[in-house]
Formats: C-alpha cells, sequence, structure tokens
C-alpha cells in the first residue's frame, strides 16, 4: 500500500507558507485552513516543529498578542525571506506537477 506520508512532507512547508502569507494567523488557524484545503492528516505535533524550523530559518517571524479567549497566542507573519522561498517553492511544486502530468497522462500516446 502506497504511503503518502513522504509526499506530503515535502508539500507541508510551502502549504504552511501560503496560509501565513495569506493572513498573519495562529497555529490553531493554521491547523483548520490545512484541513479546510483536504489536509485530514495534520496534527498539532507535525505542524509546530515545522513553524519552529521556519522560524528559525527567518522564513516566518512570531509575535506573542493577547487573546480574547485566553493566554497569549504565537501569531506569524511570513517574512520577505519567505515570500522568496514561496515563490521558488511553488515555482518548483508547478514543475512537479507538470511532469506528473506528462507521465501519467495516457492519452498522449493515442
Amino acid at each position: 500500500m502506497y504511503d503518502k506520508t513522504q509526499l506530503m512532507r515535502g508539500s507541508l512547508e510551502g502549504c504552511i507558507l501560503k496560509i501565513i502569507e495569506k493572513q498573519t494567523t495562529y497555529g490553531y488557524e493554521i491547523l483548520m485552513g490545512m484541513k479546510e484545503a483536504g489536509w485530514i492528516d495534520v496534527s498539532e505535533g507535525t505542524l509546530y516543529p515545522i513553524l519552529l524550523r521556519l522560524e528559525k530559518q527567518h522564513y516566518i517571524k512570531a509575535e506573542k498578542k493577547a487573546s480574547p479567549l485566553g493566554p497569549k497566542r504565537k501569531y506569524y507573519q511570513i517574512t520577505e525571506a519567505g515570500k522568496m522561498y514561496l515563490a521558488e517553492f511553488y515555482e518548483n511544486w508547478q514543475i512537479l506537477e507538470h511532469t506528473m502530468l506528462v507521465l501519467f497522462d495516457d492519452r498522449k500516446d493515442t
């Protein structure tokens, strides 16, 4: 049986950055955005290490802000370096998508 874990891992960073690019947001909102987009297998245990890594690479920055529902939340915002990384990610994703379509399109042989 095919294990989609590796495929997901390779694209999670780009998807998370895209959500953060749309608006400054916090972890739970990012998870909900991922789930709304169809990423049902993403958990907090997967998300937060990626956010930490993106922050260490200076692709996002975090700021604690007051929350109306309790303790302060860590809000994430994409940086200029993150925008450049996201653009490069998407360009490479489009190349991969094209390659997969060419390889798996059975109509080209007819």
